[in-house]
């Protein structure tokens, strides 16, 4: 198995994108896409005694990690829906409901025509329109129905859920830059290997987590992770000689290994041997002297974070079909984002800030159930000159694409649970 690697600080950037879902009522079902879930070692066997005298704390950090997982992805629907609703409001739009969640409501309350509420199913959320209400009390031709308004007061509100993201995103990595700092990784020398499989080749050649490949024969001095992964594709069941650079007994001291693999043969024929490569990146922090030092910092971060973001949701619809069985909802996320609180809690402004561009790039495709969908419906309207598309044709498109990502997020759901660690070790 040769995979990218989530490092729980999210060093890499190796995130893909959170998909949600809407209609006319702007509803959203958050889905992750490709995201690897940091796995956890376990070296030591310890004594019942160690093992329960641990289990409190341990126990309680999970909970804490996440609750907060949980929150910064309940806080991103929130800020989604909050700007389709604030937008609907500025231009005098009638709303009936705010929502988080799907399914029954925890909490409602009701402030002047609007209700909130706090529903059990955590899928996402939704800003309710009175349009098709027949019970709303509102006149079919009311001018102040979602429907009934001009184009451009349609765009600004399907839109303002992708915008607040974005302008959400940016405000979280600016406190990032003012707070902790902003990441700034230097390139190094050779591929590192995170992690090695217990009995694959790379383990019965002596490979080992932490090894830092420097050099093999017919690449570079300085591999990359993708010339190495195409050299074991193409080596199966040949000797593939690989120089190493190991940890010494000393903090800095390292020495130089020679070692040689024979990769396994896949069942599509290609070699395999059972490793995770990332680049060797050293990752510090930069604090801002002042603030226009942070605002530098910040939109640094927020344009490489931005393309990562979108390099990946193109990559992902390139290869849609190698990358399915690593669709993940948010199940995954909250996972991940523990993980990530566990490890370091300065992880989740990225974390976060990342969830917040994933969920604005995927609403901006043009599919059914996305926003990017209903502004394409709109601006397909504006093109045929203000001649409204029947409305049956474009309940029918909406409903089904609301059907097909419920139905994807269900499933997601109940098997990204199934492989939680906790499950599978029931």
């Amino acid at each position: 198995m040769i995979t990218t690697h989530l490092s729980p600080t999210l060093k890499h950037r190796f995130l893909s994108p959170l998909h949600s879902t809407s209609q006319s009522h702007h509803h959203h079902l958050l889905v992750h896409l490709p995201l690897p879930l940091p796995r956890r070692h376990r070296h030591l066997v310890k004594p019942a005694a160690a093992v329960a005298a641990a289990a409190a704390p341990d126990l309680l950090a999970s909970v804490e990690s996440v609750a907060s997982a949980a929150s910064v992805l309940a806080a991103i629907v929130l800020v989604h829906e909050s700007g389709h609703f604030l937008a609907a409001a500025s231009r005098g739009i009638h709303v009936s409901q705010f929502s988080i969640g799907f399914g029954p409501a925890l909490a409602r309350f009701r402030l002047g025509p609007v209700e909130y509420a706090l529903r059990a199913i955590p899928l996402g959320g939704y800003v309710g329109f009175p349009d098709d209400d027949p019970e709303s009390g509102f006149a079919p031709d009311d001018p102040d129905l979602l429907r009934n308004r001009p184009v451009p007061d349609r765009l600004l509100v399907v839109s303002a859920g992708v915008a607040a993201n974005l302008a959400f995103a940016f405000l979280i990595v600016y406190a990032q830059a003012l707070t902790v700092g902003v990441p700034v990784q230097a390139q190094l020398p050779g591929v590192l290997v995170p992690e090695v499989l217990p009995g694959s080749a790379a383990a019965r050649a002596g490979l080992l987590p932490g090894d830092i490949i420097l050099a093999v024969p017919g690449a570079a001095p300085d591999p990359s992770v993708p010339v190495l992964v195409d050299l074991i594709k193409a080596s199966p069941s040949k000797k593939v000689p690989l120089t190493v650079s190991r940890a010494g007994p000393g903090a800095v001291d390292r020495r130089s290994v020679e070692l040689t693999v024979v990769p396994d043969t896949s069942a599509d024929g290609m070699g395999r041997i059972g490793v995770q490569l990332s680049p060797n990146v050293m990752v510090t922090r930069v604090r801002p002297k002042n603030l226009a030092d942070a605002t530098v910092l910040a939109v640094r971060e927020f344009t490489l974070l931005t393309g990562t973001v979108f390099d990946g949701l193109r990559q992902t619809l390139l290869n849609f079909s190698q990358s399915a069985e690593k669709v993940s909802g948010p199940v995954a996320i909250i996972a991940v984002g523990a993980e990530v609180a566990r490890s370091s809690a300065d992880g989740l402004f990225q974390f976060a800030a990342v969830i917040n561009l994933n969920l604005a790039a995927i609403n901006l495709l043009p599919l059914p159930a996305l926003d990017g969908g209903t502004l394409a419906l709109i601006l397909l309207e504006a093109a045929r000159g203000g001649r409204k598309i029947p409305r049956e044709v474009e309940q029918g498109i909406m409903s089904s694409g609301i059907l097909v990502v419920l139905m994807v997020g269900m499933f997601l759901i109940v098997r990204d649970t199934l492989n939680l660690d906790f499950i599978k070790e029931m």
